[in-house]
């Protein structure tokens, strides 16, 4: 634990102002790829290409920062937006690299937080482009033409989530969905950066709209469909398939609220998986519950050559798995991952995911959650998470404990995308689907309570929320929803600075660009999202 506690309090706990950072622009067009001819000559130069987009997954960013560990990160921190993912409160600040997202601190544009999200994911983009850019689908082999498939169904995947992330939605400081410069933008996401854009065309990119980017993504997952049936290998899981397309549909169709589609997209991603849901033997595995890749419908997958494990406390396990001793969340360091209480005591005792988090003293279910190893019955707190495993249940090695997949989609999302969308059409059919899953899958016991639409649909989203927590995608129901989140109330397991209660969506689900991009970008000039920071007073008990 020596090592550990040596290797966290190298890192400042101070908020960090932007300086000499790079912007996004410096991600428009690459430095060094492999161009249409070389690709075409060479199976390798493609074949770095096509790799170098799961990579990303796994990205490390070494900003003197320990939050860089990729795609998982981006996913922890929207789930600390919500109101379903908490942390313990640690006096010694080992957790103060994330608890700026939850407390709603510094998320404005002069700011590192925003600026390593933006940036992050605009490299990504990259990658996808220079996938996409790199393969001419009129002279390619079948074999680059599957390539091309999978770059844009990643592009289609960067884009979903980051128009997602910031397109303005109103809230109840900014209703008329107005900024600080008095401009309207409601419904305004991110500047769509294509492959082989020149650098004049970026530097005057304005934020798309909903209806570009919706039609931009779209493209691309046609395109997508059409190009991956000649992708034959997945490489393990880390490249999607059709189905994964399939799924990537249902979540567009979802965001523009065209349920019809998504209802039909989300049937089509199941009927074509290559997985089932998760039995109770795969959800409640110490050694390989949520980190086996064989078990999701895309992944990522960390190797013990990745940057991100050799760290040893920068990735995935270290930050989401509260079983080790070798990671930020542990009895290391006193930081624990936790469920918000209000949402356990709602999940059914019969339901066999309750399992994921520790029961309270004295409740029907103590003492019964799984442990990777039983010494850990004796630190983890009341509803802390146990849900991420490390490998193996190794939880004393992070050169052994650390290599896991995590999940990028899994197919019990869209039984619930299908029951959604189904229930904003007809409340007894998203009921009868929702039930049916359940009844299937998760515990026979179960029954809806409710009949009406908006009932159905609160159900599912609950539903959804227990069975991907701690995967990133409740953010954004909760944003497109215009739920409320409600972290301060009578018996909180919310630590003081977090206990933030909203009417309607959080003001902070509208990310903000940093001030590099407008400097370099003339689009984005007065058309930032208005700063969320300090908005929300913490609830106080009387």
């Amino acid at each position: 634990m020596n090592k550990i506690l040596k290797s966290i309090m190298g890192v400042s706990a101070v908020a960090v102002c932007l300086g000499s950072f790079t912007s996004c622009m410096d991600e428009t067009e690459p430095t060094t790829v492999a161009t249409e001819e070389q690709i075409s000559q060479s199976s390798s130069a493609g074949e770095a290409l096509l790799m170098a987009m799961p990579a990303y997954f796994n990205k490390f960013t070494d900003n003197g920062w320990h939050h860089g560990f990729g795609y998982g990160s981006m996913m922890y921190i929207r789930d600390l937006m919500t109101g379903d993912m908490c942390q313990t409160d640690n006096p010694s600040g080992y957790h103060s690299h994330f608890y700026y997202w939850a407390r709603n601190q510094y998320q404005g544009d002069g700011y590192i937080f925003p600026q390593y999200i933006y940036n992050y994911h605009c490299e990504f983009v990259l990658a996808a482009n220079n996938m996409v850019g790199g393969v001419n689908p009129e002279t390619a082999t079948d074999e680059q033409l599957g390539w091309l498939g999978a770059g844009h169904a990643f592009r289609a995947l960067v884009y979903l989530d980051m128009a997602r992330m910031y397109e303005f939605l109103p809230t109840e400081f900014n209703a008329d969905g107005k900024n600080i410069d008095g401009n309207i933008v409601k419904n305004l996401t991110v500047p769509i950066v294509k492959a082989g854009m020149s650098q004049d065309a970026a530097r005057n990119n304005p934020r798309a709209t909903r209806e570009d980017m919706k039609a931009f993504i779209e493209e691309d997952l046609n395109l997508a469909e059409k190009y991956i049936v000649n992708l034959d290998d997945t490489r393990g899981g880390v490249l999607p398939d059709l189905a994964v397309v399939y799924g990537l549909k249902a979540r567009l169709y979802m965001w523009v609220e065209d349920y019809a589609q998504a209802e039909k997209y989300a049937r089509l991603a199941i009927n074509n998986s290559k997985v089932a849901p998760m039995t109770d033997a795969d959800v409640l595995s110490t050694t390989s519950g949520f980190n086996d890749i064989t078990k999701f419908m895309w992944g990522a997958q960390q190797t013990s050559e990745d940057d991100v494990v050799q760290t040893g406390i920068i990735n995935w396990v270290s930050w989401l798995s509260n079983q080790t001793t070798f990671g930020y969340t542990g009895p290391a360091t006193g930081l624990y991952n936790m469920i918000d209480a209000s949402m356990y005591n709602r999940i059914s005792d019969d339901d066999y995911r309750k399992l994921l988090w520790v029961a309270p003293a004295g409740g029907a279910m103590a003492g019964m959650t799984p442990m990777v190893n039983a010494a850990f019955s004796r630190y983890l707190p009341e509803y802390a998470s146990v849900k991420f495993r490390p490998k193996d249940g190794i939880y004393d090695d992070h050169t052994t404990g650390a290599p896991v997949a995590y999940p990028i989609m899994r197919v019990e999302e869209m039984y619930f995308v299908e029951a959604e969308a189904a229930a904003h059409q007809d409340a007894a059919r998203g009921k009868a689907l929702l039930e049916k899953f359940m009844k299937d899958y998760r515990y026979a016991s179960y029954a809806c309570q409710f009949s009406d639409t908006k009932g159905v649909v609160d159900e599912v989203v609950f539903q959804k929320r227990v069975e991907l927590w701690g995967e990133g995608q409740t953010f954004f129901d909760i944003k497109r929803l215009n739920m409320s989140v409600t972290r301060g109330y009578t018996g909180t397991n919310w630590y003081e600075l977090t206990r933030l209660n909203t009417n309607g969506r959080p003001a902070w689900m509208n990310f903000v660009f940093v001030r590099n991009e407008a400097n370099n970008n003339d689009g984005l000039v007065g058309m930032n999202n208005p700063d969320p920071s300090g908005l929300y007073k913490p609830w106080v008990e009387e």
